[in-house]
Formats: C-alpha cells, structure tokens, sequence
C-alpha cells in the first residue's frame, strides 16, 4: 500500500462530503455544471498571503508569479494582496492588462521573448527582466523605434544555486539570465543606452522545503546583487530576490518553516550592504502562494477489479494533472495528497488505484491507495492543484478538452 501525500490544513467536511469555500464538493459541480472541476478557495490564498506578511520583513514586497495559475478571476483576486506580478510571456501580459493591473507593477522574465512581446512590454511601461546582452540590444532598438524608454532589469545568472530544489535555475550553464560576470558590463551599456535602469532579478530555483537552503540562497543573493551594483556604479532601484518556496506534496514532506526564512531574512535586511540600502526589495512567488489553494474534482465513471486489483476510473487524469500523475519531472512516482471527496472522512476500507480515462499506462491519479469503498458517481479530490495544473498540463491530448475552473 502507498501513503498519499499530506492534504492541506483549512478544508473542512460538510454532510459527509469535502467542502470548499463553505460548499460542498458536489455543490461544486453542481454550480459548474460538470467535471472535471479545478476549485481554487478565496480564504486559502488570503490565509497563505497574510502568513507571508506576518513572517516577512515589512520591507520585502511579494510578487505572484502568473504562471503558476494564470486564472484571470484568481489574478484579479491576487491584484490587492501583493505587490507585483511577475510575467513570462505577451499572453500574459494581455491577461494581467485585462484584469485592470497598472503594467508599472509588472515584471517580464523569459529567455526567448519576441520582438512583438518585447515591443507590448516596453510600449506599457513594463519592467524587463533581460536574458541576455542580445535581448538587451533589441530592446534598445525597439525603444528608440517606438519613442520610449525600456524598463530594464537584469536576470542574473549567478555562480550558486538554492540547494534542494526541484528545478534549478541558476549557477553554472543555463538558458535564464545573463552570467554575473557579463552583468556589470550590460548594465552600463544599457543605461547608457538610454534605459530606464530597475535593478536585478537573482532566480536561483523553485520549490524547496528547506528552511536552510532558503536562507543560504537569500544571503547569496544579497551579498551578490551588492558586489554587482558597486561594480556597476549605479544603485539597484530594485531587487528580485526570487522564491523556491515549496509546498508538500508527498508522504514524508514536511513544510517549510516560513518563520524561521522570515527570522533569518529580517536580520540581513536590518544589516543590508551600503550598496542596497536604498532599494526595493521583493520576492517572487507562484506555487507557494495558490498550490495548495486548489482542489481538482474528477468522477469515477467506472470501478472494475482486474487480478484482485480494484481499479476507479475517472473522467479526469493527466491532460489536467499531469504533475499529479508522476510525469512531470518525477523519477519515482508517488502519491498527490487526494481522497473521496463524496465520502470525504470516512474510513479506509480497501486498497485502490485511481486512473484517469486515457488510454495509457501513464494516466495515474494514485496507486495502491487506501481509500473508502467508493462507487460510481463518487468524486474525487486531488489536492495541492492550484498550481501547474490546468496550465501547465496537455489538455489537448486524445481530445478530452479543459477542465472547468473556478474561485469559490
């Protein structure tokens, strides 16, 4: 038998069913008229935010980064909560601008921006995060074309990484951002290039549960974005220290201990070097901030037995959830925290594998799992779903279409 991950804090059980936003799951589809159903829940993004504000230094704005849910109802919910968004396209861009966000809030990071992307940004008055000293030359071209200045930042490439993570963006070779020993010299032919210089963005890696790690990669980072703005011999008007806060998502994950990362950088932002005194700091976050936010509602539209094994079928699966089903960068495969949402509480009775509807091997929602006896009709919930799912998983495989979303 398989364990399944740990299920967030803040959902409750009403009538026997799992219940989100105070309505039952099954209210739920009823509301949206089907499933699959993405569920993302107002009060678990207003309780993560305001945990972040309590554990962070005042100084130290928070960024949402789009693209770990782009829904324009959850961008819209997110516009009074934080102090920035963070883009990596011209979608969504046009998304943010839809919503009614001031483009001066906006950052752009992506290594392979097209010109008409660079062009959409510049034109509104958003901030890029260059990648490279060709980006920047092509900024500058197209700023002198249109009559406007470019807001630029640099994205760093620096020397070191945020150790644990679950994908790396930084030290040694990489596709993101300019190596910090080329930044010093694009920076001076940007400004003189005429610029509106904005600072530096320093990413180094994404969804890590280590409190040290954390703190070691946001010392880094500072110590690093000083030695290049002293280098540059102008000051860093901002400073994107990135995020790599991560959320558990399987058996024996423990949270990250946001007290202790709060602690430690409210010390170093008390003792910042002579070079940072003056400048806005911020972090950048996406799945911290909604994963564990969302639920995804599926229904078991058959329940069959082959050698002994019980198997629930279910019109959802990896088109939806791809990360759920172990393949999206997972070597070993292991349970998403979910559970019979219509049966939400009750005991386990039986061992189950949950499969979605496609015809592959690969379509697994969780394995030899212990669940209540479940029929058809029921629902089930995997959790931990408000980031990279219903974005960033391929909806247009064998043709089953999106999942509906919503806010409750």
């Amino acid at each position: 038998m398989k364990p399944v991950g740990p299920i967030p804090s803040g959902y409750e059980t009403i009538g026997g069913e799992l219940a989100i936003g105070g309505k039952r799951a099954s209210e739920l589809v009823a509301e949206a008229g089907r499933t699959p159903l993405f569920v993302y829940s107002r009060s678990q993004l207003d309780a993560r935010i305001a945990q972040l504000r309590a554990a962070l230094p005042a100084r130290v704005g928070i960024n949402y980064a789009v693209k770990a849910n782009p829904l324009p109802a959850v961008i819209a919910h997110m516009a009074p909560l934080v102090d920035g968004f963070d883009i990596a396209s011209s979608g969504e861009l046009a998304l943010c601008q839809a919503v009614g966000i001031d483009p001066a809030r906006i950052s752009f990071a992506g290594p392979g921006k097209r010109d008409d992307e660079l062009e959409a940004a510049i034109a509104a008055g958003v901030t890029l995060n260059c990648e490279s000293e060709g980006e920047g030359r092509r900024a500058l071209a197209i700023g002198d074309r249109i009559g406007k200045a470019p807001r630029i930042a640099i994205r760093v490439n620096p020397s070191f990484e945020l150790k644990g993570s679950g994908m790396k963006m930084g030290g040694g070779a990489k596709p993101f951002g300019v190596d910090a020993d080329k930044v010093p010299d694009l920076a001076r032919s940007l400004i003189a290039g005429g610029a509106e210089w904005r600072g530096l963005h320093i990413f180094t890696g994404s969804q890590a549960l280590s409190a040290d790690a954390i703190i070691e990669a946001q010392g880094n980072v500072i110590d690093l974005a000083a030695q290049l703005t002293e280098a540059i011999g102008h000051g860093c008007p901002k400073l994107n220290m990135g995020g790599g806060f991560g959320i558990p998502y399987f058996p024996g994950d423990e949270p990250l201990d946001l007290v202790r990362v709060g602690t430690a950088l409210a010390d170093r932002v008390a003792h910042l070097p002579d070079a940072l005194a003056q400048s806005a700091l911020c972090i950048e976050l996406g799945r911290y901030l909604v994963g564990e936010a969302g639920v995804y509602l599926c229904r078991v539209i058959d329940r069959k037995e082959s050698h002994g094994v019980v198997y629930l079928v279910t019109d959802g699966g990896l088109h939806h959830q791809l990360a759920a089903s172990g393949n999206f960068g997972t070597v070993v495969r292991r349970n998403y925290p979910s559970a019979i949402a219509t049966r939400y509480g009750a005991e386990a009775t039986e061992e189950v594998n949950i499969v979605g509807c496609l015809c592959t091997p690969l379509d697994r929602l969780a394995d030899n799992a212990a669940m209540p006896h479940a029929e058809v009709g029921d629902l089930v919930a995997v959790f931990c779903a408000g980031a990279y799912g219903a974005s960033a998983s391929p909806t247009a495989f064998l043709g089953h279409g999106a999942a509906a979303e919503m806010l409750v």
